[in-house]
């Protein structure tokens, strides 16, 4: 199999030209009682045709390869207190210190570091207040305690947790489903199993890979039913894929990175695909990414097994070296996730795509619908 490097446009891309109106009535705020229910925009080299998920089985070809991201969301956002200790002692003549000794903080866990001692890269708000040694508080009797240990290159924090007897017991028990900031509610039980895919088992994620909602153990069955191979890696979705762009050109924009894992067998059967050239399809942005992250690292080209950190980031311009199809929800204007979509089906393919979906008021987002890609 030859290598196929990326190759870059010699023009700058802006980051402006992936902007779109989006009504905030299409923001799906709520998940569809049927997850297969969904509308899906199906998009391939002659146009544009509108469908429902539920033909998704049916536009694949018999030899296809479809491979999931199996990550499962943690409960990874906590709501607590900090404990003030680079407040003035309170007084008199400082009575604001009694707000900052029992401010509200939030915090988002977005990467575990280390497990011994258990570290973890987050986000916190009011990020201005809380600096190295503050100590944090979670749970109506403190069950979770924390100190802020380092502040790192995105606006991140480190913290550091105390022993515990079960940490991902506790964490389960009071944190909340990180949904979307454009998901204007919060979050409710119902939401740890709908913002979750039904074949999720690797837990670590601290949002959904959205592309796989709409799956059902009907679909999966009809999948399997026609011969259509099927296979999971795991990319663990992080800071890299949410990031927000602070700068005007494209090529400025540093991805941070996340974790992912490729088993040997997967591995095998994504390269016999490719020299059969079967068609390997990629449920999610987040897969396309971990796959061709493992080819970039390959000296000659072909997929690798093993764990990994990506942060490979690609907008048009790019040369994929693995899916021919790709599956995935409606992104945000400006965002990485849109940058990728567009330079797998071509910039101005995706944009009109994205027009027409606005048009015939498709839901996007997180719990909306979903297109299909192909090459």
């Amino acid at each position: 199999m030859n290598a196929c490097w990326p190759a870059r446009l010699s023009l700058p891309v802006l980051v402006s030209d992936f902007n779109y109106h989006l009504p905030e009535e299409l923001i799906a705020q709520e998940p569809l009682a049927d997850r297969a229910a969904s509308r899906l925009l199906h998009i391939t080299p002659g146009g544009l045709r509108d469908d429902q998920f539920q033909a998704f089985p049916d536009v694949l070809k018999s030899d296809d390869l479809v491979v999931f991201n199996n990550a499962k969301v943690l409960p990874a956002r906590l709501f607590g207190r900090r404990g003030g200790v680079q407040a003035l002692p309170l007084s008199a003549q400082n009575p604001a210190a009694r707000e900052f000794l029992q401010g509200k903080v939030e915090v988002l866990l977005t990467r575990q570091i280390s497990v011994e001692p258990n570290e973890w890269e987050c986000l916190v708000r009011p990020g201005r207040k809380i600096g190295d040694g503050e100590r944090l508080f979670f749970g109506e009797s403190d069950e979770l305690q924390a100190e802020v240990v380092a502040r790192g290159d995105f606006g991140e924090r480190r913290i550091r947790f105390e022993p515990t007897v079960d940490f991902i017991e506790t964490l389960e028990r009071i944190g909340h489903v990180p949904l979307p900031p454009y998901i204007r509610r919060t979050d409710r039980f119902s939401d740890r199993e709908r913002y979750q895919t039904i074949y999720a088992q690797e837990r670590g994620s601290v949002a959904a890979p959205t592309a796989g909602l709409h799956f059902t153990p009907e679909i999966l069955g009809r999948l399997k039913h026609r011969g259509i191979e099927t296979a999971e890696i795991t990319l663990h979705v992080g800071l890299g894929t949410f990031q927000p762009i602070h700068v005007e050109r494209v090529e400025e924009h540093k991805l941070h990175r996340e974790e992912y894992e490729i088993s040997t067998e997967v591995a095998q059967r994504a390269n016999q695909a490719l020299d059969q050239d079967r068609r390997v399809v990629a449920v999610g942005t987040t897969t396309i990414r971990a796959l061709e992250h493992s080819v970039k690292l390959s000296p000659n080209g072909t997929i690798q097994s093993g764990r990994n950190q990506a942060d490979l980031f690609i907008y048009p311009g790019y040369n994929f070296r693995v899916a021919k199809a790709l599956l995935t929800n409606f992104h945000l204007p400006q965002s990485t996730l849109l940058m990728l979509v567009c330079a797998f089906g071509g910039q101005q393919k995706i944009l009109e795509a994205y027009r027409h979906a606005v048009e015939q008021k498709y839901r996007f987002y997180s719990y909306g619908d979903c297109m299909l890609v192909e090459r």
